[in-house]
């Protein structure tokens, strides 16, 4: 159990518990109540009270099925002071909020590709940090060759929004450049090129390489390095040795993984109902996807220290699915495996020499 998960349930037994008590309060004492607890949580960012070095935190860790412990795949990356966002998938934006991270720090997105689920919560991450910020620019959006369209798309379906909000709160709260998203496409590299995307003066290197995910002709992993630590991600992919030859040493794996055993026992269900699109649907999606047991064998050959397994297929609503879904991991990966979930976080502070 991660602390999220721990704070989650102490939040709950305290409501319960505290529950017959705040019934009684008068009125004023519970709006006092309500003014402390948000300025307290205002006044904090998780991330940015971490020490120096490299923090992975989950703000979505399914894929595009619903699953009560896992949201659309988003994920924040803190590199230094530096605040990076990859994929923007369902529910990510505001769990950033609830997991106590401030929004309006994100620096930029890192789209891996351009499926439904990567994408979907691109629009109101811009928003929140937008108007969270009050930033003159708009967030900047990296990602292959596609982006320009994903990124026109979203800002063309905004485009009302925007005006309605700086005509409503002012523009010195939210200017009216600062709105949208701003596409920063860059070419697909080559198989075995490593493309820089983004370098700062104090030590972040991003850098994109490309994965299969056919028919996703535009697909890739990122890799991000800071002061001698590393995370490479896989974005959608299917085993490859791309990303393992990038991979080498890494500090952390953040990996993709569909449990083929589980995905073909919901076709199975599903069509003894007689739904039997679905049937298909779950039975194509294996075929550009990568199991826990090649994802552990991806982690093995890079040499990563540890691996973070996300963008998790199908849903795990039980501890005993998620034993289903890590069976053999072990048998071919010894270094540390986590299973995802909304609010993992995975810290790699900066070693003192």
């Amino acid at each position: 159990m991660n602390i999220q998960s721990l704070r989650r349930l102490f939040a709950g037994l305290i409501t319960v518990l505290a529950a017959p008590v705040v019934s009684l309060f008068p009125r004023e004492v519970t709006l006092r109540l309500l003014e402390r607890n948000v300025a307290r949580r205002q006044g904090r960012d998780a991330l940015a009270d971490l020490p120096d070095g490299l923090h992975v935190l989950l703000c979505g860790a399914g894929g595009p099925l619903t699953d009560v412990k896992r949201s659309g795949p988003c994920m924040a990356v803190q590199a230094g002071t530096h605040l990076y966002i990859i994929d923007a998938g369902t529910n990510g934006a505001r769990n950033l909020g609830r997991f106590a991270v401030n929004v309006g720090r994100v620096e930029a997105v890192l789209l891996t590709h351009a499926h439904s689920d990567h994408i979907d919560g691109l629009g109101e991450l811009g928003i929140l940090r937008w108007v969270g910020s009050g930033s003159d620019r708009p967030l900047p959006v990296h990602g292959p060759p596609v982006v320009g369209d994903v990124v026109a798309g979203f800002n063309q379906a905004y485009r009302a929004d925007f005006g309605y909000r700086t005509a409503h709160h002012g523009s010195d709260i939210v200017p009216p450049s600062g709105g949208g998203l701003d596409a920063a496409p860059f070419p697909l590299p080559a198989d075995a090129e490593l493309h820089t995307v983004l370098e700062t003066d104090d030590g972040v290197r991003v850098s994109a390489f490309s994965v299969s995910h056919a028919p996703v002709c535009e697909a890739v992993g990122y890799r991000i390095d800071y002061r001698g630590r590393s995370i490479v991600v896989s974005g959608d992919t299917t085993y490859s040795p791309n990303l393992i030859r990038h991979a080498r040493g890494v500090d952390l794996l953040v990996h993709e993984a569909l449990a083929t055993t589980l995905t073909e026992r919901l076709a199975v269900a599903v069509e003894s109902v007689g739904n039997r699109r679905t049937a298909k649907v779950l039975r194509d999606v294996p075929s550009y996807h990568t199991t826990p047991v090649q994802a552990a064998q991806a982690a093995a050959e890079s040499g990563a220290t540890q691996m973070l397994l996300y963008h998790i297929v199908p849903p795990l609503p039980t501890s005993a699915l998620e034993r289903v879904f890590l069976h053999g991991v072990a048998d071919v990966y010894d270094g540390k495996v986590t299973l995802g979930q909304d609010g993992t976080l995975i810290s790699l502070p900066v070693e003192q020499r």
